[in-house]
């Protein structure tokens, strides 16, 4: 059977243990997980008998005026059975085969049960309220015993179930948000336990709920529901089945996520030894996580720190440590700092672009580093054109088509990468101007919106035609020779000291809407390398993302992969003629 065959491989994944129980439950209530018992057992007392004790035990309780005569329940038509049942079963109705003692208005110190107060994953109850008699609410509570399962009847506790194991000393009371249900002598109480956790009762519970605020079952619908009856023998051994099944995915989930813990401290540690890496140290080091990538990094989440780590290195300089050995020679970035001013100063002169206010010089407060030889610290502004905001007129919510006016949405800036088809269809033509028109080489930045969003920075490498700036995106054009790689700006702006001071010139009032001035973002400190440095940067980082991008790929078919086999269990298993054992 594929379960038993793949059982330890389904496990790998966290998200399967609640499916893997939620599947044995199911395979128990439908009686597949005693297949093979009931054909060693084929004498055992069919339920029908089982039944008329169950009958004969509650007459017995009306007798002695322990509960009240109840109306017969109608019987579970066939229009009510979520499943079959193995023969020698039978439905009844949950009011059958359990009674209550009622209600009462507390008269003493009393322990209250909340539907709060039950874990819904493990079936316990935790923390009670003790209440003395004058704090006690108006309203009847519920009487709990030993051995009856407390139900709740409400969303959004509906699987906040306990079997009560133990008697709460002093005499301990539920919400009425619960149903109280205790079993006849001759039904297993752990059988009814997890039937009433199982999917088909859920879904009966659910399909019966009223109300919109809380939904909510009341106890005649609630007791109404369908529950099979199989021999009591066989109850008992469903139960140890499930506790069986229950037991193994529960240590397995634990392994999987002590794996998983060791996998993520594993892999910070890693990522912290890049950092603090010598020069020397950092390309053995970059070359071991290379040939370790699937080992360490086979998390999600680890995948994004390295990426961030990579970003970090890069406008650290720390990835062409070895590059700068080699090329001992190159013109320092000192010097394309005098020429890039010098041509702001003939566009000033030539009334090209207007002349600038004379910028703060950067305090060692924004420096958080050295920089490696031949780098330099400017602001953004000494080394860029200018920057500029679009508009945004009334648009239409859909793409924009191939031939029609878009503006961008700021979803079209996402970290390095910018997305063309996020975009809006501008509804008159004559609103849009060709001067926001995005081209290749610009590099954009979102100026406005949530917090997590705003500051998000890439460069255009490709584009379509007639797509324009919004009013929440600002462009960042460079200096008409080749003097700044707009790439390697991306990256610098994106990490860092760059991007930490964008980050704390965030401003708004919530987390939901901030914004950053054009002001401060030429403001932004960076770390100026040679142009021919900035161009081994872009490719040492490209080089490492593609190694991410390929491990996320992995992670993803993973994922994947795991699920088509969850899907593949689920299918044979609700279908198996074999005894599930472990």
């Amino acid at each position: 059977m594929l379960l038993l065959e793949q059982f330890e491989n389904l496990t790998l994944h966290p998200k399967n243990a609640a499916s893997l129980k939620k599947l044995v439950l199911q395979l128990a209530v439908q009686g597949k997980l005693t297949e093979n018992w009931r054909r060693q057992n084929p004498d055992v007392e069919p339920a029908a008998n089982l039944l008329k004790r169950i009958e004969a035990e509650k007459a017995q309780l009306v007798k002695e005026k322990m509960i009240k005569k109840e109306k017969p329940l109608e019987p579970v038509s066939e229009d009510e059975v979520p499943h079959a049942l193995p023969e020698n079963w039978a439905w009844l109705r949950l009011g059958e085969l359990t009674y209550n003692f009622g209600q009462k208005i507390p008269d003493a110190i009393f322990s209250y049960i909340d539907v709060a107060s039950v874990d819904n994953k493990r079936g316990v109850i935790g923390d009670l309220q003790t209440i003395l008699p004058n704090e006690a609410p108006s309203r009847a509570r519920k009487i709990v015993q030993e051995g009856c399962v407390i139900y709740s009847t409400v969303r959004p506790y509906l699987l906040n179930i306990a079997l009560v194991e133990k008697n709460y000393e002093p005499g301990a009371i539920a919400s009425t948000a619960f149903a109280i249900l205790n079993p006849l002598p001759s039904l297993d109480k752990k059988f009814l336990y997890y039937y009433l956790r199982s999917a088909p009762f859920i879904e009966y519970v659910k399909s019966q709920m009223i109300g919109v605020a809380y939904p909510a079952i009341n106890d005649a619908k609630l007791l109404s529901g369908a529950v099979p009856l199989p021999p009591l023998a066989e109850q008992e051994v469903i139960v140890a089945r499930v506790e069986e099944l229950m037991q193994k995915i529960e240590e397995l989930e634990k392994q999987t996520a002590e794996r998983i813990w060791l996998k993520q401290h594993l892999g910070a540690a890693a990522l912290q030894q890049l950092t603090a890496a010598t020069d020397e140290e950092l390309e053995q080091n970059l070359l071991f996580l290379k040939q370790h990538f699937q080992t360490i990094f086979d998390e999600a989440a680890n995948v994004k720190k390295l990426r961030e780590t990579i970003l970090q290195l890069a406008v650290q300089g720390k990835l062409t440590a070895t590059w700068r050995t080699q090329n001992p020679t190159i013109e320092p970035a000192s010097e394309l700092l005098k020429r890039i001013q010098a041509k702001k100063a003939q566009l000033v002169k030539e009334k090209m672009i207007k002349k600038e206010k004379p910028l703060e010089l950067i305090s060692e407060d924004e420096v958080p580093y050295s920089l490696p030889e031949g780098w330099v610290w400017c602001r953004l502004s000494n080394i860029i054109l200018d920057t500029d905001a679009g508009k945004s007129p009334q648009c239409d919510n859909r793409s924009a088509a191939p031939d029609e006016f878009g503006f961008i949405k700021t979803t079209a800036i996402q970290s390095l990468q910018f997305l063309p088809n996020e975009n809006k269809a501008i509804l008159k033509a004559d609103h849009a101007n060709l001067k926001y028109e995005i081209k290749p080489g610009d590099i954009l930045i979102t100026r406005a919106g949530p917090r997590n969003r705003v500051g998000v920075v890439c460069a255009v490498t490709s584009t379509r035609d007639k797509l324009l700036l919004s009013d929440k995106t600002v462009r960042i054009s460079l200096i008409a020779e080749n003097q700044v790689n707009a790439r390697f700006l991306a990256v610098t702006l994106s990490t860092g000291a760059s991007g930490d001071f964008l980050e704390s010139k965030k401003s708004g009032m919530a987390d939901s809407q901030v914004n950053i001035t054009q002001d401060n973002i030429k403001l932004t400190p960076v770390a100026l390398p040679p142009l021919a440095e900035q161009e081994a940067i872009v490719a040492k980082v490209d080089q490492l993302m593609l190694l991410c991008d390929e491990l996320e790929q992995q992670i993803h078919q993973s994922k994947q992969e795991a699920e088509a086999l969850m899907h593949a269990v689920v299918q044979e298993a609700l279908q198996v003629q074999e005894e599930v054992e472990l």
